[in-house]
């Protein structure tokens, strides 16, 4: 058997105002203090992989147009819609005022571990992932309607967020979309 990589034409990429038509998952990510421009890039070019909704940058979460940011975007910060909230607090509640549930992706008690916690079809969901060192913050894991752990089996415990997020996106849309 041959595995013959495709070229662009055949996997018929969508152009970026194709994308924008385009319908998306009822999926929103809030980046809160994210400090790594690398880190909010991978995001963004993640989201378009799964055309998701939205994301939302709070805080000192950088913003396009941005060179680092586009170096692991790829241009995906021109497709996928994104908005600025200065305050994380505030965007959650204003997501949850529109319909979202609100899901902090952190390690807490009472969590519900990926891959146990069942994303239902046709609902609306905001992932809130935090800073590299920090975290959630808590007064935000406070205000969301849940908590979603990444059960980890090695000594770290941590992930890098623009993995968390890739990870986290993944389960979503695989189970939203079935």
């Amino acid at each position: 058997m041959e595995n013959k990589k495709l070229t662009v034409e055949e996997m018929h990429r969508l152009t970026v105002d194709e994308f924008k038509r385009a319908p998306k998952q009822p999926l929103v990510v809030v980046l809160d203090n994210v400090r790594s421009l690398h880190n909010v890039g991978s995001v963004f070019r993640t989201a378009d992989a799964f055309r998701i909704e939205k994301i939302v940058l709070c805080g000192i979460t950088a913003c396009p147009p941005s060179a680092e940011i586009h170096k692991t975007a790829l241009g995906a910060e021109d497709a996928v819609a994104w908005e600025y909230v200065s305050d994380t607090l505030q965007a959650v509640l204003a997501l949850k005022e529109a319909g979202y549930e609100t899901l902090a992706v952190e390690q807490a008690e009472n969590s519900h571990k990926l891959g146990e916690f069942v994303f239902e079809k046709g609902k609306k969901y905001a992932l809130v992932l935090g800073n590299e060192v920090k975290g959630v913050r808590q007064d935000v894991v406070d205000a969301c309607d849940g908590v979603i752990e990444i059960p980890q089996h090695g000594t770290k415990h941590s992930l890098n967020v623009s993995v968390t997020a890739g990870i986290v996106m993944w389960e979503a849309t695989k189970q939203m979309s079935t």
